[in-house]
């Protein structure tokens, strides 16, 4: 068994299901390619691109990229150069890769809020913040290193800097998708299967696309799968109690709020800058914002906000269901985009002028007492703004 556990935590599997895909170092040794020299860590390292806790240096100027062959940052200033003989793979998993960013959050919870169930995107939602909260901090308290490179190919510069078991990723892919199914299971009619069988290829697309940017090992995906499956498992008899008090309860708002922040100012300390912190920071911050607009839409009585409002069959897509409920997630979009821009710059504008630094000092804003309140005021008042502003908007536009 630890033989096994040994294998699957290495580096030459993923390797071996890159290259089985089409994904090829563009030189022999897969690290810096020919466009760029390493840094002197990189030297020392054998030119290695690899991921978190290592020292970090300028890059040093490209000579060029030659044709047919791609190249992507990779830490310690270092280009990897990387062929890619399987074009279907390769955008196939770049865009299941996106699945598990900012930019699916940001538009699918939403829409699911608007268009779907308000006790859908609920449960969601609680569900995604407890896992994300999980996974992010066993990152830091565990501080498995992500896959060698060489031998593997890495696609992406960002997440490089965090650790790598759990995938945060495929524990997000399997919580939503699964977290979907059940909800809409018991309020929509619609076959069985076709809904496990959707919830199955989204969360495995989202799995494998982990391993094919080179990003986890397969021991860092099964057990990110695994510990997502295991707290759904875990929290799906508590689903309609914590429901009932998140909309009723007088100190609802007052513990969504208080709780993420605290969780936030004692997330676990690095030796080093890493995002996992202001990534923690952004999910709880939207997640206790949405939670307190949830209250409120109750506490409003409205009826179309009402706890208990979808429990009929899945209703028939007509063109003019399906105009409307384009036009929703546009304005709804919109409006978030705006309400984020526009924190975004207060916020950190007053926090500029609160600890006397410019901002664009990305050294200040990476202090946990400037990020934390600059990443929890502004992704709260996304998901405040998600769930009642943008309802609101909707009503007075005719588009309830």
């Amino acid at each position: 068994m630890s033989r096994l556990l040994g294998t699957l935590r290495g580096s030459q599997p993923v390797a071996r299901f890159q290259r089985s895909c089409g994904l090829f170092p563009a030189n022999k040794e897969g690290g810096c390619g020919s466009g760029s020299e390493p840094s002197a860590e990189g030297a020392r390292d054998g030119g290695a691109c690899n991921g978190a806790g290592a020292l970090r240096s300028p890059a040093a100027p490209g000579r060029g990229v030659p044709n047919g062959v791609r190249s992507g940052r990779g830490p310690k200033g270092c280009t990897q150069k990387y062929i890619v003989k399987n074009y279907f793979y390769y955008y196939l998993f770049k865009f299941s890769a996106a699945l598990g960013e900012e930019i699916f959050y940001i538009t699918f919870l939403p829409f699911t809020y608007w268009n779907i169930g308000h006790s859908v995107s609920r449960r969601m939602i609680i569900i995604w913040s407890i896992v994300m909260y999980i996974g992010q901090v066993s990152k830091d308290i565990l501080k498995w290193p992500r896959p060698l490179s060489p031998p593997v190919v890495k696609l992406e510069i960002r997440t490089d800097a965090e650790y790598g078991m759990p995938s945060t990723h495929a524990m997000a892919a399997t919580a939503i998708s699964f977290s979907f199914f059940i909800a809409t299971m018991n309020h929509y009619k619609y076959p069985f299967e076709l809904g496990l069988a959707a919830a199955f290829v989204f969360s495995t697309l989202v799995c494998l696309s982990r391993l094919y940017t080179g990003m986890h090992t397969v021991l860092d995906v099964i057990g990110g799968a695994l510990i997502a499956a295991a707290l759904l498992v875990l929290l799906y008899p508590a689903w309609d109690t914590i429901d009932h008090l998140l909309l009723t309860s007088p100190f609802s708002p007052l513990i969504s709020i208080v709780v993420p922040l605290v969780l936030c100012y004692n997330y676990p300390k690095l030796d080093y800058y890493s995002p996992t912190r202001g990534d923690t920071t952004t999910i709880l911050g939207a997640g206790a914002g949405a939670t307190v607009g949830f209250w409120l839409n109750n506490q409003l009585a409205a009826a179309s906000y009402a706890g208990e409002d979808f429990h009929l069959r899945l209703p028939l897509l007509t063109g003019k269901t399906v105009v409307v409920m384009l036009a929703r997630f546009l304005v709804g979009i919109l409006v978030i985009l705006l309400t984020r821009r526009l924190m975004k710059s207060v916020v950190l504008g007053a926090l500029g002028y609160h600890y006397q630094f410019p901002v664009a000092d990305l050294a200040a804003r990476r202090r946990p007492e400037v990020e934390v309140p600059y990443k929890f005021i502004t992704y709260s008042s996304v998901g405040f703004s998600a769930t009642v502003v943008v309802p609101l908007l909707h009503e007075l536009l005719g588009l309830m």
